[in-house]
């Protein structure tokens, strides 16, 4: 489990630990924006009745949105949306089978009632991003530093030096 200081806000969970190259970066792109989350590997399959431990304990804990990265048949989010009227956000992780579009697809097609919001394969860095933008509804501080990652980001790009006759007044 890896877990940023403070009470968590974003409950991260994948199927495996396999899976963390890709979840890490959701943790990362967290630290970045000062949002504590906690990262755990619980399979829906192997371990059901721990996931729904980790599910219902989480708002006690301080969990506001999930996020839920899971490959081949990518259940995981599902369940997790099952379990809880927080929000969840699923990454589908890249597989062997058809580099994530079966995951992709399977995350997705959550049945009427039970939403699941849905990042591109491997799009954890944007899971992150999301749940930091439905926290800041709600805080302030936080806006504010979406609102500064954003500033740096578009600086970045002008930056470039590719893009140095684009910035080129007439």
């Amino acid at each position: 489990m890896a877990e940023r200081t403070g009470a968590a806000r974003v409950g991260i969970v994948c199927g495996s630990r396999s899976d963390f190259s890709v979840m890490e970066k959701a943790v990362e792109m967290l630290g970045r924006l000062e949002v504590p989350c906690e990262l755990h590997a619980i399979s829906a399959h192997r371990a059901p009745d721990l996931l729904f431990r980790f599910v219902a304990g989480a708002e006690g804990r301080g969990i506001r949105i999930f996020i839920a990265g899971a490959g081949g048949a990518a259940h995981l989010p599902g369940v997790v949306a099952a379990k809880t009227i927080l929000p969840v956000i699923g990454v589908p992780i890249p597989t062997g089978v058809s580099g994530g579009l079966d995951s992709l697809l399977s995350i997705v097609q959550m049945p009427k009632g039970i939403p699941v919001a849905t990042v591109a394969i491997g799009g954890a860095e944007n899971a992150a991003l999301l749940a930091a933008e439905i926290l800041a509804l709600s805080d302030p501080a936080l806006r504010d530093r979406l609102r500064a990652f954003r500033e740096a980001q578009t600086h970045g790009i002008e930056d470039d030096e590719s893009n140095a006759n684009l910035r080129a007044e007439p």
